[in-house]
């Protein structure tokens, strides 16, 4: 079975003035992603898949350069929609995100819902997964909250916040999923990008 990984996006340019979604990768977020390409541990064959989100394009363009490959963005494996409270801080985020993992299938402030947006990136990888042959490789370029969510159904764990890349990987993002396309599981947990190797 080919290498099949979820990425998250690494460090970003956190602007307030501009929507979230269109925020990129800083310089930081740049050169870890550039030094994990620069390892040439993805197959030339390799197709992307990408959240429309700008730093997770970010990502999958420095990733599938010296791969050759191809990147599709698809919005269904864009970060759940916080759009209702637009940008939060500090510990007002951090509540959110408790609130979001605590009560997944309630809206925080008009959030999607934790297992809306699990069955969103579930359905979506899944789809992409079934159509694409066994012998080629797969990398998801996302986010950490819809990474964690997914991450929980492939271990057949309920969603909580001590699953989340944050907790237990590199905080800054840029961390690694390794899953199993033929048995439909977790091979590894979130790893920093640094600590991967095939």
């Amino acid at each position: 079975m080919a290498l099949t990984l979820y990425i998250t996006h690494p460090e970003v340019v956190i602007d307030p003035n501009v929507p979230t979604p269109r925020w990129g990768l800083n310089a930081i977020g740049r050169e870890r992603a550039e030094t994990f390409a620069a390892r040439k541990i993805l197959p030339e064959d390799t197709v992307f898949y990408a959240s429309s989100e700008q730093k997770a394009l970010d990502l999958a363009a420095i990733l599938a350069s010296p791969a050759n490959g191809e990147i599709h963005p698809r919005s269904e494996f864009d970060e759940n929609d916080r759009s209702s409270t637009g940008f939060l801080t500090g510990e007002a985020f951090e509540e959110a995100v408790v609130a979001l993992f605590g009560q997944p299938d309630v809206s925080y402030r008009g959030w999607e819902r934790a297992v809306d947006a699990q069955a969103r990136i579930v359905g979506a990888v899944r789809r992409v997964v079934d159509e694409t042959p066994a012998t080629t490789s797969l990398v998801f370029c996302g986010h950490g909250c819809v990474g964690t969510l997914l991450k929980c159904h492939l271990a057949g764990r309920p969603i909580r916040l001590e699953e989340d890349q944050r907790r237990m990987a590199a905080p800054g993002g840029g961390n690694v999923l390794v899953i199993d396309r033929e048995k439909w599981g977790l091979v590894a947990d979130w790893m920093a990008m640094e600590d991967f190797a095939p």
